[in-house]
């Protein structure tokens, strides 16, 4: 089935911004790569820090084969994700946290959508509850989203134990796909009022909100809404800032 065979109501901004503020939700989730902004921040970040050479060269020659398996389909989303956040373990965290500074402000923050950024700021002021659930690392996603009013207690996303302030290997979650519904029950929001998200990855967390936004969908999401009669929201297309590319 192509995009062009799929009857879905596609929203201006104006009405996506009605559609939700006549729902009146105490609590929004949002995912973040291709939702908030454009790109994949998790790969690039990965191939960033290998490039700055902040993890060993058996460490990035590890990470260089389970990243062409992955995309080969020998190894799963939920392996490949906890394993870009393991990749670190060893260093201090507070190392990662200044990467991942510098790392979203010259390469994502250019990326976030301004419609989108716009709505979470006016569901801010309104008092809503914001998350972010991502299955990139909880070090660029807080980074990232704190600037929108999220705090880093209220962000769900790939993450390792840390002791004595040394990244540890052990996994704490990774969420994504049905994991990122479970990880919201975990925290007491079986049935958020909003939750937007773009790919069939947030498709579990969509199906348990009151009222599910998806944006900038995937081809697969945008079949499920076909399905469901759910609308969705494309943002303005953007200038890509160049980032690191996975292989290159």
């Amino acid at each position: 089935m192509s995009s062009t065979q799929l009857e879905v109501t596609r929203w201006t901004p104006k009405q996506l911004q009605e559609f939700v503020l006549k729902s009146a939700p105490k609590v929004a989730i949002f995912d973040c790569d291709g939702t908030l902004w454009s790109g994949d921040s998790g790969n690039g970040f990965m191939v960033w820090t290998i490039d700055q050479g902040l993890v060993s060269r058996s460490t990035s020659d590890w990470m260089d084969t389970r990243y062409r398996a992955y995309v080969a389909g020998g190894v799963s989303e939920l392996q490949i994700c906890g394993e870009m956040v393991q990749m670190y373990s060893g260093l201090h965290e507070q190392e990662l946290r200044s990467a991942a500074a510098r790392y979203f402000n010259e390469f994502v923050r250019p990326r976030i959508f301004e419609e989108v950024a716009g709505l979470v700021a006016t569901l801010r002021k309104a008092g809503v509850e914001l998350w972010a659930v991502s299955s990139t690392n909880k070090w660029l996603i807080s980074e990232g989203v704190r600037d929108l009013g999220i705090p880093e207690e209220r962000v769900l996303a790939a993450e390792v134990k840390v002791a004595n302030e040394i990244i540890t290997s052990e996994i704490v979650d990774v969420p994504t796909g049905p994991a990122k519904a479970a990880a919201l029950r975990r925290v007491g929001l079986p049935r958020p009022d909003a939750v937007f998200g773009n790919s069939l990855h947030d498709l579990a967390m969509l199906e348990i909100a009151a009222h599910p936004y998806p944006v900038n969908p995937s081809l697969g999401l945008l079949e499920e809404c076909a399905k469901r009669g759910w609308g969705y929201f494309r943002p303005r297309e953007i200038v890509e800032a160049p980032a690191p590319v996975a292989g290159e």
